[in-house]
């Protein structure tokens, strides 16, 4: 197997870890009910995605 000749340095290192972070989830308002909701997702809520009525929510 290969070695590497030099050490990396800590910059090379850190430029390589920058992605890693944690990131904050993307969230969007419901047209509907106005609650927050994942996008591209039917509203926990009330059952719309998209102005429809796709899930029949029982109160």
């Amino acid at each position: 197997m290969a070695h590497p000749k030099r050490k990396h340095s800590n910059s090379r290192t850190g430029k390589r870890r920058s992605h890693h972070r944690l990131k904050k989830p993307t969230l969007a308002s419901c047209k509907n009910c106005g609650e927050i909701k994942p996008p591209h997702s039917v509203c926990p809520n009330c059952g719309y995605y998209a102005g429809r009525e796709v899930v029949r929510m029982e109160d």
